[in-house]
This record gives C-alpha cells, sequence and structure tokens, in this order.
C-alpha cells in the first residue's frame, strides 16, 4: 500500500473504473426486475447481462483510448 494518497487524476481513474462495474451491474438488475413484473423470464436477465456487458466493455475501450491519447503509464505502472 502506498505511503502518500492518489492524486487527483488516479481518484478519478479508479472511480471511472467503478462507474464501469456499475454499468455492467445496472441492466443486469433491471432485466431481473423486468422479468419479475412482466413475467418475460428468462429473457429480461438476459438482455439486460448482454447490455450491461456490451456497455461496460465500450466504456473501458473510451477509457483506455483517452489514456494512450494522453501518453500516460499503461495500467499496471510503468513498462518493463
Amino acid at each position: 500500500m502506498p505511503d502518500t494518497p492518489p492524486d487527483n487524476r488516479e481518484l478519478g481513474r479508479y472511480l471511472a473504473m467503478a462507474q464501469v462495474g456499475m454499468e455492467m451491474v445496472a441492466p443486469l438488475v433491471l432485466g431481473l426486475v423486468l422479468d419479475h413484473y412482466a413475467g418475460t423470464r428468462p429473457w429480461g436477465l438476459i438482455a439486460g447481462t448482454v447490455c450491461g456487458f456490451v456497455g461496460g466493455i465500450a466504456h473501458l475501450v473510451v477509457l483506455g483510448n483517452r489514456k494512450d491519447r494522453a501518453g500516460g503509464e499503461p495500467p499496471g505502472g510503468a513498462p518493463p
């Protein structure tokens, strides 16, 4: 664990990753709720899972491209 707290840019990157996680889970939960109330089991769950996965991966690609354009070090630290 580092001795110094993360700077604002690094904290923003962590929050963006947490947002991606929520974007992947929220459609799945909405699909489950739709299945429960509309009786469409299992199609709401399947649609929510696919939408969450595609949306989350797309957001990760956008974040990765933004990191590449900024010229920062790759995820996981400096290159060997």
